[in-house]
């Protein structure tokens, strides 16, 4: 039986309307894929709890969670990711880059131009279709 993780991701959208995404490292699984920056939800921890440990551990910055935003199960071939993604709000900080290869600022609209990890691929549709629902 495949082992089963709980993971949680950030999404953070600046001034410009701009969203934070991170290339998975070289020495990572699955490098050289994009993600909304996290990491895994440790036994008896809150998302809201995690992503914020996370950050700060993967970042460096300080961040408020808002609220979830999508909640999803991929099946990897060696693996079963819960993956969660949340909205939050940097409160002190830039964040930098210290497991990923880079980070990068991107119009929502362009999303898709980036070769995301498949857990993500829901989540990056509904920003897209959540944007398309204020024009």
């Amino acid at each position: 039986m495949k082992k089963q993780i709980k993971v949680v991701g950030a999404i953070f959208e600046n001034e410009d309307a701009e969203i934070l995404c991170a290339l998975r490292g070289t020495k990572m699984k699955m490098p050289n894929l994009w993600e909304f920056p996290g990491g895994k939800v440790e036994k008896n921890e809150d998302i809201q709890s995690a992503i914020e440990r996370e950050i700060k551990e993967e970042l460096g910055c300080e961040v408020k969670f808002s609220s979830k935003f999508n909640d999803n199960v991929h099946e990897y071939e060696d693996i079963i990711v819960n993956l969660i993604t949340v909205k939050c709000t940097i409160i002190s900080g830039t964040p930098e880059t210290t497991e990923h290869d880079k980070l990068i600022w991107i119009k929502r609209e362009n999303l898709l131009s980036l070769n995301w990890a498949p857990a993500d691929i829901p989540a990056v549709k509904e920003l897209m279709k959540e944007k398309l629902a204020f024009k």
